[in-house]
């Protein structure tokens, strides 16, 4: 038998990808890499981008939180459903009472029952100081009203209603009952005043970077030096705050009475009983509030705004790398009565 040798192995066929081959299997690879790196940055670019909206809505949510309830008993003066039957009230034409407490923010700003529900128009309408600078542009909102609970021991520096169905009511400082009031036929409750104002600055301000933020003065009692005006900061990120009253204006007894006909301005003429166009018969049904809300940090690539148009605002575009939104809640008086 012959035997035929193999080939010399530099004639053997050698198997292998070709330069073509190679260049189109990286084209291949570089695009689907190239598309999967913008599938994810797009999706944390989203992902990020709800996130910070997420939390503004959220600060926002926090915010009313925590004044509806307080808002929604405004006018709540225990066994009392008249401001005019508490004696020791006092309005700011009054000589200054003297139940009115350290750090006043006006003359008899904190005894003032009559307007259980307060606002400065664009301004700030308090006279004890803000907390760094007031924006001077934000309204402010006063809450005056009693506790809901009921206080069975009494404390010394606190500010009381003693309230009673019969008789006339009665602020009163300090753990003894006011001559006339019997536990059997009276309750006391706490009286809570809240003035909400908005400041440029927070304590999350660091040098060069102020914070605004929402605050709110507030009757502190039951420590030394009590009663007294105290301020707390609520929520570092709002900038603004705006309100507005829901007015009925219908005659007492009619069919449309108890219905808001319309929302004003706080300061409004049919509320100032000093203008030409105070209605006596006008009472405030609910109180509507938008807070204009912004990051706490500079966003890259956040495009300008279109501004702002609520309340009595009309705010120009802002383009300063801060994420801005409005919110807004209307609030009806659980409690609303004519103060007379």
């Amino acid at each position: 038998m012959r035997t035929r040798n193999p080939l010399p192995i530099a004639y053997r066929r050698i198997g292998g990808m070709t330069l073509i081959e190679l260049m189109v299997a990286l084209g291949i690879g570089s695009f689907l890499m190239i598309g999967a790196l913008t599938v994810f940055m797009q999706s944390r670019t989203t992902f990020r981008v709800n996130e910070a909206v997420a939390r503004l809505q959220e600060n926002g949510r926090y915010v009313f939180d925590v004044m509806e309830p307080d808002v929604r008993m405004a006018h709540f003066w225990g066994l009392r459903t008249r401001s005019f039957a508490i004696t020791g009230r006092a309005s700011p034409d009054d000589p200054v009472s003297g139940l009115s407490p350290g750090g006043d923010c006006g003359t008899n700003w904190t005894v003032n029952l009559d307007e259980s529900v307060e606002s400065s128009n664009n301004s700030y309408g308090f006279t004890c100081g803000a907390f760094g600078t007031a924006v001077a542009t934000a309204d402010t909102l006063v809450v005056r009203r009693a506790a809901e609970d009921v206080e069975a021991v009494l404390a010394a520096n606190t500010m009381y209603i003693q309230s009673s169905r019969s008789d006339n009511s009665a602020l009163f400082v300090g753990a003894a009952l006011p001559a006339g009031f019997l536990p059997a036929t009276s309750r006391t409750h706490r009286l809570v005043i809240n003035g909400y104002y908005v400041s440029q600055n927070s304590s999350l301000d660091t040098p060069g970077n102020p914070i605004p933020s929402l605050r709110r003065k507030f009757l502190r009692n039951g420590n030394a030096g009590d009663p007294s005006i105290r301020d707390e900061e609520i929520l570092p990120g709002v900038e603004d705050m705006q309100i507005q009253f829901g007015v009925d204006t219908d005659l007492e007894g009619t069919a449309g009475r108890g219905v808001v006909d319309r929302y004003v301005n706080p300061q409004d003429p049919i509320l100032d009983d000093t203008n030409a166009a105070f209605n006596p018969d006008a009472e405030i049904l609910a109180v509507r509030i938008w807070l204009r809300l912004r990051s706490e940090r500079i966003e890259n690539g956040i495009p300008a705004d279109l501004g702002y148009v609520y309340a009595d605002q009309v705010v120009a575009p802002i383009n300063d790398g801060l994420r801005r939104i409005v919110v807004t809640k209307t609030i009806y008086l659980r409690n609303a009565r004519p103060a007379s």
